[in-house]
């Protein structure tokens, strides 16, 4: 009997029961094992007891069963798993009125007790009655049971304790922990009733039949590391949180380890040097039981699992260890069914040299001495049952816990017999290897065989040159290249040079070189197989045809495409003969003969040979045989050679649709048919779907065959190029840059491959306006590709003319056009003067003579482009579409405007049959077209056609697309050209707010925006607001381009035309002469922009009153541009009106006329009677007559060209109401001044409607009007307009302004008018002084106060005719030209995809 004061503990001793002594053949079994479940203490506190009395012994036994039964709490540092517990607490509330059970299984350690303890801790209000059993052995399960029973009062067996649970229809939760002896049917102790909650733990997944359930396997992340932290008693920090992140990777994130690494943490307090332990103390960190402990788990992570394997028969354990020796993922049944196959060659290894493999495959034979699955699958699901290893049902693969797997190695008395074993029966599997998946079963067995290398394993030279072939196969080319040349050593040595066995080792070497780009060797060493093959097997042997073609292969890798073509046809012959013209092998050498004609651009040949291969394919492997599928891929990729983008991308999606039918959604020829599909969506300009399926490659090849694979980083950065096509370019650098590192990893830093990612960074960086770096790039990848692969390599030549390519936007013409010339020669040579890639040179080179000035030159190179691309490629293609676009830019660019919209109506038709209405070359071609209907004057047609443009680039591209904001930018330039400012001001802005935010502040397009809005400003009178924009863009330029780039230079030019609208002459003459000076060194004296720039400053002084220095430019301006252009181009035409306006500004009254009469009826010949610039030249003969008296002349053709711009621009263009003051003024001229008067405050109204109060145009018309009312006496109302004018050019011009002047001298002749000669005499005076400060004279805009003079000899009114007759400076501005450009095809700018080709054509070594 207990006393009162008695306080002593009761002990109840449960648990799982130690394992049983060692059995004996005859005779029972050995003592068992010491008990490994835990003591529970239990303390009775003022227990009142007498064992002799049966119901004070009853209440002892209830209140021990309710201890024992009692559940714990879960661990003081449990973290994470909120996914699980909230699927438990979801499933546990869902459904009220039926029974629930809820299994989670998975590795020991993993923590599923612990999850279960938790979701109790959170729901204990939720269930009437917990009962915990440990359900580890029969017995343990029986004593839970019978203390649910002895607990309830409802008995004292098993059976009492399932019938009270049946029969209480209550919310209880009984808890089976640790139920994971798979002999055990637990079903026999699930109470059979409706209603209560059971929660199984276990290791073995079959229990998952019972109900919903949960694997538990490793944790997140961030939740591993707060549990590191948190037992190793750590205070999180940025710190201690990286270092934590490293050693749980290390851990796997296994909870069971991290807690135990936790534990031996908090006592040695040094996070950081953990794992520099425990990677040279594995085992023993793993097998060392925590001193304190956070919960009540016994056992180590290794004791664990030790456990778990002690239940395992010796074969499975077997298994289990061998296992650990490949690796720990893709473990196939596959890899030990094929090598359980294997034949012994009579000269190869005998049964006695691979005995054990032997020994261990015979667990899996079945009588007849064949594979028996069931036996395996039986094996198996014993160690699945522990959860030592899983299976991935979907894939049939195992896998085992990377701990385990490093666990089980230690376990072995003789690892290096071991990996031997393991390693031969890998290459018995692979020497029996199915070939009809050959690349797909490369992928799943590269792992295991990187481990066998990695151990060394002991293996037959067969089985490392099968290795070898695996690696090859896995695009792992360093690692197949470094092993073959071991065995190809070995083998000389041992079998030499002409055994069957070694010269397949050379051939595999050889390809192995060849996907390496060390094309150069792969030759060498394929001609040596080819000449040992043609001695040992003859001519004809199947062998030495397959070395030939090989070879042939690696010819057109060298880009020795004639040679490739004459060993392929050689090829094509023999197999005829030897095989048949049928024979699938045959069929392969004729598409492989169909890719040369290919490569050497008659796609037309190759058209027809892989047409014909395909029937045949069809006729004997029938349609969905991978042979025939590859030439359906080939065939659709020809297609796109020959432009028939719509026919490529419909037979890829056929092979796409069949691929997946044949091999899955997921295998490596279904996803190369994908990336080739993107590819036909690209070529028919529909990038975001192209864009979306390659997303979903990339994703799928990163699972399949890896981050780092080859053809992953294929589709990366085909992926990356969608992205340039789509205007991101920054993500498409991003993802250049990856590819790129990834490359250098993989292959080599002068690897194809990895020059062909660095010239497309370069490419990236021109979208992105980085020139420099660009030039810096291809420099770069030029020199090391003809150290690699030779000066006149095709991907050589590609760069040298990317290069060429930069030179152009650097503005080093001449550079970029001998770099082109050279490229031209050399792809003569080696491709033939028809070759595509000659033609597109040809091309390049025409582009590099007009980026010099040398129309002429470029006009005859495009002919002859255009005629050759008509007959190699046919009329329709896209790239003699191209070529014909060219051509008609450089009719265009030599004043033939109607030639270049007939020829660009012409490809625009074409490209709307062929490619379709939104095709991004469609698109171009009609804002090119657009851009003509400007240069001939039809601004009308040219807004409809350019707003059709923005709008299908809004829809194809986007807002923001690069592309999108060149239309915008161009239909503002329309709105200028229709005198729409303001609308034309709103768009630019616009556009300038969306270039910066997609492209930057300095990108060359964004400064070109801020140009064309300077531009506007100017065109608005905000002649200040200009000069800022101008000089901001010009330091741009500066910055970025040079001081003595094109760019920069028409930057200063522009800013130079400000200054003169400001009335700056001298700054506008000195900063004028400066470019001249620039573009002379930089273009050379001839080049149009030079002219232009001289033209300019030639204007300039003229505004000085330095006319004979202005005639004696000009005239320089007008022979060179006959020389360069030609009598009748319109510059030249422009030019010689300038030249006359001269005259005019001399007094050579009579030549100016004649001059401008011989311009006007060449502009009407060459331009039409209603183009502007013959308009303008209208108007100036009639400023002309007027300067010679003759008004009703100078009247009538001023009312003809006020008639016909009317008509042509609308009544409120600036240039109709230009036309109207002229009008105005030649009235007063004859006396008219009440119709002057009409005319001039008709413009006025218009002025302020069309450009404001306060624009200059508006400001003149009204000093204008002011002197109309003094011819009509009406001085007082001219005195307050000129006061009026006066102060409002003060406030936008500054008082010093030659127009301020001109307002202030015309306000004081007024004066004298009025008699109010004191007040006329102080601002002549203030005049006079002012124009003495300012060293120049305005001839266009000074008058002399005294009284006018007749009409003829000097005019009162302001020649309101002087603005159109000095067009030059800012009509010949090239900043309002982002027409779309002709691009160089793309294969010439971007590296061309070799997705098509990759992995069909040829045929791997065997």
């Amino acid at each position: 009997m207990l006393s009162q004061d008695d306080s002593r503990p009761l002990y109840i001793i449960g648990g799982q029961g130690g394992p049983g002594g060692q059995g004996h053949l005859h005779g029972t079994g050995g003592q068992g094992g010491a008990g490994l479940g835990p003591t529970v203490h239990i303390t009775a506190h003022n227990l009142h007891a007498t064992f002799t009395s049966g119901e004070t012994f009853q209440l002892s036994r209830i209140r021990a069963s309710q201890i024992a039964n009692h559940c714990a709490l879960p661990s003081r540092i449990f973290q994470g798993r909120r996914n699980i517990l909230d699927k438990m607490h979801h499933f546990f509330t869902s459904d009220i009125g039926i029974q629930h059970i809820y299994v989670l299984y998975g590795l020991g350690g993993a923590g599923k007790t612990q999850i279960t303890l938790k979701f109790i801790n959170e729901s204990s209000s939720r269930f009437s009655d917990t009962f915990f059993i440990d359900a580890s052995t029969i017995a343990t399960i029986d004593t839970g049971l019978k203390n649910i029973a002895i607990g309830k009062g409802s008995g004292d067996s098993l059976q009492d304790g399932l019938l009270w649970l049946a029969s209480r229809v209550e919310e209880w939760l009984l808890v089976f922990d640790n139920s994971d002896d798979p002999s055990i049917n637990l079903n026999d102790f699930i109470p059979q009733c409706n209603h209560g909650n059971i929660i199984i733990t276990s290791r073995n997944p079959g229990l998952r039949v019972y109900g919903s359930h949960s694997p538990v396997s490793d944790m997140e992340e961030k939740d591993a590391v707060a549990l590191l932290l948190k037992s190793a008693a750590q205070v999180a920090t940025t710190g201690t949180m990286l270092t934590a992140t490293e050693i749980v990777k290390a851990l796997y994130y296994l909870p069971l380890a991290i807690v135990q690494a936790g534990s031996f943490i908090s006592k040695s307090q040094d996070l950081d040097g953990y794992l520099t332990l425990y990677t040279k103390n594995q085992a023993r960190l793993l097998s060392e039981m925590p001193a304190q402990t956070h919960d009540h788990y016994a056992w180590t992570v290794y004791t664990t699992w030790q456990m778990s394997v002690d239940q395992l028969t010796q074969p499975a354990a077997m298994f289990l260890q061998y296992c650990s020796f490949l690796h720990h993922n893709g473990i196939s049944e596959q890899i030990f069914s094929s090598a359980s196959e294997y034949t012994f060659p009579s000269d190869g290894s005998s049964e006695e040299d691979l005995q054990e493999p032997l020994e261990f495959l015979s667990h899996f034979l079945g009588p007849s001495g064949k594979w028996d699955s069931l036996q395996f699958s039986n094996m198996t699901n014993e160690v699945q049952a522990y959860s030592l290893i899983s299976l991935d049902i979907e894939k049939k693969l195992f896998s085992i816990h990377p701990l385990v797997h490093a666990w089980s190695r230690t376990t072995v008395s003789n690892p290096e017999r071991y990996m031997s074993t393991t390693g031969s029966i890998l290459g018995m599997a692979l020497l029996n290897r199915p070939q009809h998946d050959i690349q797909l079963g490369s992928l799943a067995i590269c792992p295991h065989v990187e481990l066998a290398v990695q151990m060394d394993a002991q293996v037959a030279l067969v089985f490392k040159e099968r290795y070898g072939c695996i690696f090859l196969e896995a695009g792992k080319y360093k690692q197949c290249e470094q092993l073959l040349e071991g065995v190809l050593e070995e083998q000389r040595q041992v079998l030499g040079d002409n055994h069957p066995d070694t010269l397949p080792t050379m051939g595999n070497l050889a390809s192995a070189y060849s996907y390496l780009g060390e094309h150069q060797r792969a030759k060498e060493l394929e001609a040596t197989v080819l000449e040992k093959r043609k001695q040992v097997l003859g001519e004809n042997h199947p062998l030495t045809l397959l070395t030939m073609g090989k070879l042939a292969s690696t010819y057109s890798d060298l880009g020795e495409y004639q040679k490739a073509k004459d060993l392929g046809a050689t090829v094509l012959e023999k197999r005829k003969q030897v095989l048949g013209d049928n024979h699938p092998d045959t069929l392969l050498a004729m598409g492989n003969l169909a890719s040369t004609y290919s490569d050497l651009g008659d796609h037309q040949k190759a058209k027809e040979l892989k047409a014909t291969v395909l029937k045949k394919q069809k006729e004997v492997l029938g349609d969905n045989h991978p042979d025939t599928l590859r030439t359906m891929g080939n065939l659709a990729s020809t297609y796109l050679h020959l432009g028939e983008h719509q026919r490529a991308k419909e037979l890829q999606a056929t092979v796409l649709e069949k691929w997946k039918q044949v091999l899955g959604d997921n295998h490596p020829h279904t996803l190369l048919a994908m990336g080739n599909l993107a590819g036909a969506y690209s070529g028919l300009g529909e990038h975001q779907k192209a864009k979306e399926l390659e997303a979903t490659v990339l994703e799928k090849r990163k699972q399949v065959l890896g981050d780092n694979h080859p053809d992953t980083l294929l589709t990366m950065a085909n992926m990356a190029s969608t992205y340039s096509h789509m205007g991101e370019h920054q993500r498409a650098k991003e993802l250049q840059l990856t590819v790129l590192e990834k490359r250098k990893q993989v292959l080599d830093d002068n690897h194809p491959h990895t020059l062909l990612t660095v010239g497309n960074l370069a490419r990236t960086y021109s979208d992105l306006g980085e020139h420099q770096k660009a030039k810096e790039l291809e420099a770069l990848v030029l020199g090391k590709q003809k150290q690699v692969l030779g000066d006149n390599h095709p991907d050589t030549l590609h760069t040298m003319g990317n290069l060429a390519s930069t030179y152009l936007h650097l503005g080093e013409h001449q550079r970029a056009k001998e770099l082109q010339a050279t490229v031209l020669e050399k792809r003569k040579q080696v491709l033939g003067d028809n070759h595509p890639q000659t033609l597109l040179a040809v091309g390049n080179l025409a582009g590099a003579y007009s980026g010099l000035g040398e129309h002429q030159k470029a006009k005859e190179l495009e002919v002859t482009v255009l005629e050759k691309q008509k007959q190699v490629l046919g009329d329709d293609h896209p790239h003699t579409l191209l070529a014909m676009g060219n051509l008609a830019s450089t009719y265009s660019d030599l004043g033939d405007h109607q030639k270049a919209k007939e020829l660009k109506a012409t490809v625009l038709e074409k490209q709307k049959q062929v490619l379709g209405n939104n095709h991004p070359d469609t698109l171009r071609t009609m804002g090119n077209l657009a851009s003509t209907y400007s240069d001939l004057g039809e601004h009308q047609r040219a807004k409809e056609l350019k707003a059709t443009v923005l709008e299908k680039r809004k829809q194809v591209l986007g807002d923001n697309h690069p592309h999108t904001l060149l239309a915008m930018g161009n239909l503002a330039r329309t709105y200028s050209d229709l005198g729409e400012h303001q609308k034309a001001k709103e768009l630019e802005a616009t556009v300038l707010e969306k270039r910066k935010q997609v492209l930057g502040d300095n990108h060359p397009d964004t400064l070109l925006a801020m140009a064309n809005l300077a531009s506007t400003y100017s065109h608005l009178g905000e002649y200040p607001m200009a000069k800022e924009l101008e000089a901001t863009v010009m330091e741009k330029w500066k910055q970025v381009l040079g001081d003595n780039h094109p760019d920069t230079l028409l930057a200063m030019a522009n800013l130079a035309s400000t200054y003169s609208h400001l009335g700056e002459y001298p700054m506008a003459k000195e900063l004028e002469a400066t470019v001249l000076e620039k573009r002379k060194q930089v273009l050379g004296d001839n080049h149009p922009d030079t002219l232009l720039t001289m033209a300019n400053l030639a204007s300039t002084y003229s505004h000085l009153g330095e006319y004979p220095r202005a005639k004696e430019l000009e005239a320089t301006v007008l022979e060179k541009r006959k020389q360069v252009l030609g009598d009748n181009h319109p510059l030249t035409l422009l030019t010689m009106a300038n030249l006359a306006s001269t005259y005019s500004d001399l007094g050579e009254h009579q030549r100016a006329k004649e001059l401008k009469a011989a311009v006007l009826e060449k502009q009407k010949l060459v331009l039409g009677d209603n183009h502007p610039d013959t308009l303008l030249t209208m108007g100036n003969l009639a400023s002309t007559y007027s300067h010679l008296g003759e008004y009703p002349m100078a009247k009538e053709l001023e009312a003809t060209v006020l008639e016909k711009r009317k008509q042509v621009l609308g009544d409120n263009h600036p240039d109709t109401l230009l036309t109207m003051a002229n009008l105005a003024s030649t009235c007063s001229y004859l006396g008219e001044h009440q119709r002057a008067k009409e005319l001039e405050a008709t413009v006025l109204e218009k002025w302020k409607q069309v450009l404001g109060d306060n624009h200059p145009h508006t400001l003149l018309t009204m000093g204008n009007l002011a002197r109309t009312y003094s011819d009509l006496g009406e001085y007082q109302k001219a005195k307050e307009l000129e006061t009026t004018v006066l102060e409002k050019q003060k406030q936008v011009l500054g008082d010093n302004h030659p127009h301020t002047l001109l307002a202030m001298g015309n306000l004081a002749s007024t004066y004298s008018d009025l008699g109010e000669y004191q007040e006329a005499k102080e601002l002549e005076a203030t005049v006079l002084e002012k124009q003495n400060q300012i060293p120049l004279t305005t001839h266009s805009h000074s008058l002399h106060v005294s009284p006018p003079p007749p009409p003829p000899l000097q005019p009162s009114h302001a020649p309101s005719s002087l603005p159109p007759l000095r067009k030059l400076g800012r009509r010949l501005k090239k900043q309002s030209a982002p027409v779309d450009p002709e691009p160089a095809p793309a294969s010439e700018t971007r590296a061309p995809r070799k997705h098509a080709f990759q992995g069909n054509t040829r045929p791997p070594w065997h």
